[in-house]
């Protein structure tokens, strides 16, 4: 357990030696350059994280799926929302790297508020929401939402609102689907088996290889956004049993 242990120490060093001169890079250029020059700038960093987990942590990364992903040469219009398990902070890092299109997280506001991190991400064209006014942060999920994918850029949302513990399942929110429908955009769900190494609580990470699925695009044409949601739940679900089953003994008899 010491080297573990002592790894994840080096790593947090590592996160928090290169996110302040980083910060402080993408809020000077966010004052001069376009949006997608300051996200380019955080995926960039984004990339030298995940670097200090491969090399310092040990965890490896495994991706199935890429290929159900429109692309400029497949769909150049494509609007597409991302609709992902959520474990670990992990695939909030490794996800905009992976994909071929700027992304938008939303996100609850407090996230704005720690230092240097929530600074840099306060100058993202990203969708933050009170998470408190329910009302008015659907609102503001679809108001800014429509904007960004009539542009260039992807939506990614977690349906279960938080990171879930590794076996378990949360309450999947209708808001992505409900997006989806109003935006005319495909939902891509999205399964992640980070909490392996990475886990939702514990600062201690261990290492061995994580995998990320992605699903086949869902059109959301004439969709009800629950009958939607269902299916994307029903994927992910089933999904997490095959890519990480050591999670779900109950299920793997």
């Amino acid at each position: 357990m010491l080297i573990p242990w002592i790894r994840s120490v080096v790593h947090m060093a590592w996160i928090g030696l290169t996110v302040v001169p980083w910060a402080i890079a993408l809020l000077l250029i966010s004052l001069v350059a376009p949006c997608n020059t300051v996200r380019r700038t955080a995926v960039n960093w984004f990339r030298v994280v995940l670097w200090g987990t491969r090399v310092i942590l040990g965890i490896r990364m495994r991706v199935i799926g890429l290929e159900h992903l429109p692309t400029h040469s497949t769909n150049p219009a494509a609007r597409v929302v991302l609709l992902s398990k959520h474990q670990s902070a992990l695939e909030t890092l490794w996800l905009p790297t992976l994909m071929p299109r700027p992304l938008a997280f939303v996100f609850k506001r407090e996230l704005l508020k720690i230092p240097f991190f929530g600074w840099s991400m306060a100058r993202m064209d990203m969708i933050y929401i009170d998470r408190q006014a329910r009302a008015s942060a659907m609102k503001h999920v679809l108001e800014q939402g429509q904007r960004l994918l009539s542009g260039d850029t992807w939506v990614v949302m977690f349906p279960e609102g938080t990171r879930i513990p590794r076996g378990e399942q949360g309450t999947y929110q209708t808001a992505g689907t409900r997006l989806a429908v109003h935006a005319g955009a495909v939902v891509v769900p999205i399964a992640v088996a980070t909490a392996c190494c990475w886990p939702k609580h514990g600062f201690v990470k261990t290492a061995g290889t994580v995998t990320v699925s992605i699903g086949k695009p869902m059109d959301s044409t004439g969709r009800d956004p629950k009958t939607l949601m269902r299916d994307v739940e029903a994927w992910i679900e089933a999904e997490m049993r095959r890519i990480d089953p050591g999670a779900y003994p109950a299920k793997n008899p």
